[in-house]
């Protein structure tokens, strides 16, 4: 008896239907970053003409240098970097070895550990806001930098921490043993194994912690009262004025202005992102 296997063929529109609905999202992702671009650049005329079009009669460069004026840009911006960059090296100095030892060690501190990595995630942060503004008010770091970025490294650690323990997972446990019998200890192959293979996984959750830490909003407003200590979210929220009136083409300008950092820093590791986001995915 013989028995004939039908093929099924892949429907004509299945391609189509496909890169269609492709092309709706990129247009659904680029919308508000072209409503933003076209908006910096146009006239104050412009924006209080109910007629207007979306792209601007002119390159008009007056809402970037008015939002640099007002808001004082640099500085905040120097604020956020240096709030973004300190984070980022606490929070991968510290969760690289831990997430390494709870990989790799299996003890009951292990559960321990993974249970509290979830469950920090699951309170909302307004209610810890109160007694941790108390909690910096008592040791003097209100109004500082330092405080700020105590704050957000105990706030990006449990995600980097959970992060990282799938890139360390999927590194095999062989490579290890082969440096432990060449007669390197734990911590050269740390440093001479694990991490260059590590590498992508390392810059991807630096990228989160920097964006998370560059865009925060919530925490900033609660600690920083002082304009000099302002960084660059809290600027923006000065073109919303008391009545909620918005000047809304400075705001686009300065907005815009905030996101080239994050952009750059983006294109000079896509490579090895999207080599991160990959490895991470294979195990853990």
């Amino acid at each position: 008896m013989t028995t004939v296997t039908k093929t099924v063929g892949r429907s004509p529109w299945a391609r189509p239907l496909q890169y269609l609905a492709l092309l709706a999202y990129m247009c659904f992702l680029a919308f508000p970053l072209l409503f933003l671009l076209t908006t910096a650049f146009k006239t104050p005329r412009e924006l209080q003409s109910p007629d207007a079009g979306l792209l601007p009669e002119r390159l008009d460069f007056g809402n970037f240098t008015s939002a640099i004026d007002k808001a004082d840009l640099y500085t905040a911006a120097g604020n956020s970097l240096l709030v973004a960059v300190t984070t980022t090296l606490v929070v991968t100095v510290v969760a690289l070895p831990a997430a390494y030892a709870l990989v790799r060690f299996r003890t009951k501190m292990r559960a321990v550990a993974t249970g509290w990595i979830l469950l920090s995630q699951v309170f909302p942060f307004i209610l810890i806001i109160i007694p941790l503004f108390l909690l910096l008010k008592n040791i003097g770091l209100v109004n500082t930098l330092l405080g700020l970025v105590l704050v957000y490294a105990v706030w990006s650690l449990p995600f980097s921490l959970w992060m990282l323990q799938g890139y360390v997972a999927a590194i095999p446990v062989e490579l290890e043993e082969a440096s432990a019998v060449d007669g390197a200890g734990r911590l050269k192959t740390l440093r001479k194994v694990v991490l260059p293979l590590l590498a992508p996984g390392l810059v991807a959750t630096s990228l989160f912690t920097f964006i998370n830490s560059w865009n925060e909003f919530f925490f900033a407003l609660v600690l920083i009262q002082d304009p000099d200590m302002q960084t660059l979210p809290l600027a923006l929220a000065r073109f919303v004025g008391a009545e909620g009136q918005v000047q809304l083409g400075q705001l686009a300008a300065a907005a815009l202005l905030a996101c080239i950092p994050s952009l750059v820093f983006f294109l000079l590791i896509q490579k090895r992102l999207t080599a991160g986001l990959l490895s991470g995915a294979v195990k853990g």
